[in-house]
């Protein structure tokens, strides 16, 4: 089948169907999802920038399927500000990754993953309950943390979910799992950003990205519904094990680069 000028095997579309349904399911918990979907294009032969672009497109029908279920459980007064900052990251960052490379990037992110993992080994006690959080003004933590994370979805896009559970965590004094409600509302606002930049600037693969969205769906509603249903203890093991795996690849990419 061939869309977008680039030709796919059948076979391919049923694993990457997988792939987004194993995805999503991550996803919606502790983020990291574009961890399992990106290298599955990659591997599958589909152009990088490409693979990006269908990327975007097929996470959204998962990111939209937790945030409808979360929605309830969260305050939308307290999260506009919110979307609105990472929207425009999302935007910015989209429009940047289609200029630049980002391998210089990835030396940055690469060191505040290391730390961020470091950090929640070191604090075991950390997110396991409500604690008092080191910014009271909601409004400059979303403006600070809504920017910085919407611009990284939208340039490298390996993991933003997990450092919003990690800032809800240690900034606002979430637990871990009002910080995993939350951040699907804020990550679902960047990637639409970044959406909309790529189907205005570039092109993607859109039987493939709609096939890989019903995937996520599925994926994203059995996510969702282990999330509401349990108390959020594995959601920090869990965590952990989607960091160290962010870890792992996105150091594998840039030493592979040099």
């Amino acid at each position: 089948m061939e869309t977008a000028g680039f030709e796919l095997d059948s076979i391919y579309y049923v694993l990457l169907f997988f792939a987004a349904l194993f995805g999503g399911f991550i996803d919606t918990i502790v983020g990291g999802g574009g961890l399992i979907t990106i290298p599955a294009l990659l591997a599958s032969g589909v152009p990088a920038h490409l693979a990006l672009a269908t990327g975007k497109l097929q996470t959204i029908f998962g990111l939209f399927t937790a945030s409808f279920a979360y929605y309830k459980s969260v305050s939308i007064q307290h999260l506009g500000f919110g979307v609105l900052c990472s929207f425009i990251g999302g935007a910015l960052g989209t429009y940047a990754v289609l200029l630049v490379s980002d391998k210089h990037l990835k030396l940055v992110i690469l060191a505040c993953l290391v730390l961020v993992f470091a950090y929640m080994v070191l604090k075991p006690s950390l997110g396991r309950q409500k604690s008092e959080p080191k910014i009271h003004n909601i409004k400059l933590f979303h403006f600070i943390v809504g920017l910085t994370l919407g611009f990284y979805d939208g340039f490298l896009g390996a993991g933003p979910g997990s450092f919003w559970v990690f800032a809800f965590v240690l900034l606002l004094g979430f637990d871990m799992k009002n910080a995993s409600i939350n951040m699907k509302i804020l990550n679902l606002s960047s990637s639409l950003a970044a959406l909309i930049l790529f189907v205005w600037l570039y092109e993607m693969l859109w039987f493939l990205g709609v096939l890989m969205g019903v995937g996520q769906i599925i994926g994203a509603f059995l996510g969702s519904k282990l999330v509401l249903k349990t108390n959020g203890r594995f959601i920090k093991a869990l965590f952990l094990v989607v960091v160290g795996a962010t870890i792992c690849k996105v150091g594998y990419d840039y030493f592979c680069s040099l």
